[in-house]
């Protein structure tokens, strides 16, 4: 069995996932993961497939060829299973003005703490009352075993003061993989 992560964009309209869909079931794979959605009139996404060894060279060549309906089709082997090891998983969710940057300065600070984004969900919205533009992300994040959320927390707290938007670090949901 193979295993490949997929990527996909093209001018939104319906039938897009069944457009995708449809080959991948022909060749007998498996649709284990997936997050998509409309994006600036663009539908995009990103999928996890198994596919039987002898039948994935021919699936390839089928979503490669949906070009011709408007579906951008990538796809990288991923044979390694995903294996989170010993990580603990915290939440992250941020909201404040809209500006520039946000998203740079928290991940990298995340990043200097050995601390991965493994799920990223952002939006902006009309602030309410106030004019202006509001950012929301939420994240899942892995930190490593014996991590210290305390000191994370602390450190995107003093990020949060300079950008001027509220943080809060879920450490407490944490569990290990």
């Amino acid at each position: 069995m193979a295993t490949f992560t997929l990527t996909c964009i093209g001018d939104d309209r319906a039938g897009l996932v069944s457009d995708l869909s449809g080959p991948i079931r022909a060749h007998g794979a498996s649709w284990n993961r997936s997050q998509m959605a409309r994006l600036g009139g663009k539908f995009a996404g990103i999928l996890l497939i198994d596919v039987p060894d002898a039948a994935a060279d021919a699936l390839l060549a089928d979503l490669a060829a949906l070009d011709s309906v408007g579906l951008h089709v990538t796809f990288e082997r991923t044979d390694a299973v995903e294996d989170a090891g010993a990580t603990v998983r915290w939440t992250l969710e941020l909201l404040g003005a809209d500006r520039p940057g946000i998203v740079a300065e928290i991940s990298s600070a995340l990043a200097a703490q050995q601390v991965s984004i493994e799920e990223l969900e952002t939006d902006v919205r009309e602030a309410p009352m106030a004019g202006g533009h509001l950012f929301e992300a939420k994240a899942v994040l892995a930190a490593p075993p014996g991590a210290a959320a305390d000191t994370v927390r602390t450190l995107l707290e003093a990020i949060a003061d300079e950008l001027m938007v509220d943080i809060s670090l879920d450490a407490g949901a944490s569990a290990a993989s």
